[in-house]
């Protein structure tokens, strides 16, 4: 059986972690921010941690 490609949009939007955590980054960062305040703007620089669900399992097959 061949190998599983990567998903590229997947590869994109989505990193994985040494502990096979997938990690995302926060939404809404491209336009549009200069309304927002400053709290808001800031949680936006972190990574957002994916919770253990189900999609979780299908992201991580994509991008290995």
């Amino acid at each position: 059986m061949p190998k599983i490609k990567t998903h590229k949009a997947i590869s994109k939007r989505f990193t994985l972690t040494k502990n096979k955590k997938v990690m995302k980054r926060a939404d809404g960062q491209d336009h549009f921010n200069a309304r927002q305040t400053g709290k808001k703007k800031r949680n936006k620089r972190t990574d957002i941690t994916l919770a253990k669900t189900g999609i979780q399992k299908t992201i991580i097959r994509s991008l290995s």
